[in-house]
């Protein structure tokens, strides 16, 4: 975890997964690196609200593989679902609803989370059915926040087609991505 800049209520806190997806941002705001995978990502933020002052928002910025052919640019998440996580086995055997999809509001694109990159056809197809983009910390960071009652939104910019090969698709567009994210808080934070 790494924390730069200072929070206060005024401006939302920025939540990248690595440096180099946060390379471009304005060194004057607040950023936290959260580490890869959704514990991690879990961990830093509710560590860092938990110390206070809350945010105004937490904005989710990162890469992001998309699921389906010729989907690029950046999009603010409409909701996250845990592809990992099997909730409806888990609400059968106990009765309780656990990690149930997040709505986040707008009509953006279905993000799926989990702590697997995905980088082989096979897996892709599987959940193209149910989102079209994937990531390791949006549902993390999303639910964290909610539970803290700070608002939230994901941004993610696509980086590869999580398929074959997205392994180096993503290592040669990152800091491509990082620059589109950094232009994308320019014009909208």
């Amino acid at each position: 975890m790494d924390l730069r800049g200072t929070i206060s209520p005024d401006r939302p806190l920025l939540v990248l997964a690595i440096a180099e997806e946060a390379v471009y941002l304005d060194a004057r705001l607040p950023v936290l690196l959260t580490g890869m995978g959704k514990v991690n990502a879990a961990v830093a933020v509710a560590a860092t609200l938990a110390r206070g002052p809350l945010p105004s928002a937490v904005v989710n910025l990162g890469t992001a593989g998309a699921l389906h052919p010729d989907w690029t640019g950046t999009h603010q998440v409409g909701s996250v679902l845990q592809h990992d996580l099997d909730t409806e086995f888990l609400r059968g055997l106990t009765g309780q609803s656990v990690g149930a999809p997040l709505a986040l509001g707008g009509d953006g694109p279905v993000l799926a989370t989990g702590d697997r990159f995905i980088a082989d056809d096979e897996a892709r197809a599987e959940l193209a059915a149910r989102a079209q983009l994937v990531d390791m910390e949006g549902y993390a960071v999303a639910s964290t926040a909610l539970r803290f009652g700070v608002p939230v939104r994901l941004v993610k910019q696509v980086s590869d087609e999580a398929g074959a090969g997205a392994d180096r698709s993503w290592k040669e567009s990152v800091d491509e991505c990082a620059r589109l994210l950094a232009g994308w808080v320019r014009d909208h934070l």
